[in-house]
């Protein structure tokens, strides 16, 4: 099996570069205690101390998430049903919001991590932008070596209404692991400041289903 996604493939060496530049630049941030602290938990319904990272036990998630097909920045469409059945990563962000520059390649490096999970199908890792054009999304992209496509939310809102109640309109980025049902099992408000956080997030939900 093979994703419906689309994807714009840069060089590795390119991704490891872009990922040692972030690095630096958040150098002073070499230890996070809220990734301290779901490390330490059960990561079952867990909620950090100032609302930032929150993971949901599986009975208390809510119902799947869904939305009609939207246009992406690199041309097609991609519904909710393109991704049914599997573990997917949501990162909602626009181009001039400076906390989704500085994680831009943390995301690529774990997108490129989980490539060969689900049977080789890989995480499926989609971007919704609330505010570009196809241009500016793209630019974007070519700029910080991003390989997965983007929504283009801005006309229609369709995706942000699907994830309403999960998404604050305010907190960009938000970045959200939707489980194999549909259902949003973990988020993270503002920056992924601890990317060993997020990819403990995405491993937890993918053991869900095997």
């Amino acid at each position: 099996m093979t994703s419906p996604l689309p994807s714009r493939r840069r060089p590795l060496r390119v991704v490891a570069a872009l990922a040692a530049a972030a690095a630096l630049v958040l150098s002073g941030c070499t230890s996070n205690p809220l990734a301290e602290q779901y490390r330490s938990g059960s990561g079952q319904g867990y909620i950090s101390g100032d609302g930032a990272y929150t993971v949901i036990a599986p009975e208390d998630r809510g119902e799947p998430i869904s939305w009609e097909a939207a246009p992406l920045d690199e041309g097609g469409t991609l519904s909710s049903d393109d991704l049914a059945g599997q573990v997917y990563v949501v990162n909602f962000w626009y181009a001039s919001c400076p906390p989704c520059r500085v994680e831009a390649p943390d995301l690529e490096a774990l997108y490129q991590e989980f490539a060969d999970e689900q049977g080789g199908a890989g995480v499926p890792f989609v971007g919704v932008n609330i505010r570009d054009s196809a241009a500016q999304s793209l630019a974007f992209a070519e700029e910080f070596g991003i390989s997965y496509p983007s929504i283009l939310d801005v006309d229609s809102g369709a995706v942000r209404l699907a994830f309403a109640g999960q998404v604050s309109p305010t907190a960009v980025p938000t970045t959200l692991v939707v489980d194999a049902q549909g259902r949003v099992a973990a988020r993270i408000s503002g920056l992924v400041s601890e990317p060993s956080t997020l990819r403990a997030m995405i491993t937890d939900t993918l053991a869900e289903s095997s």
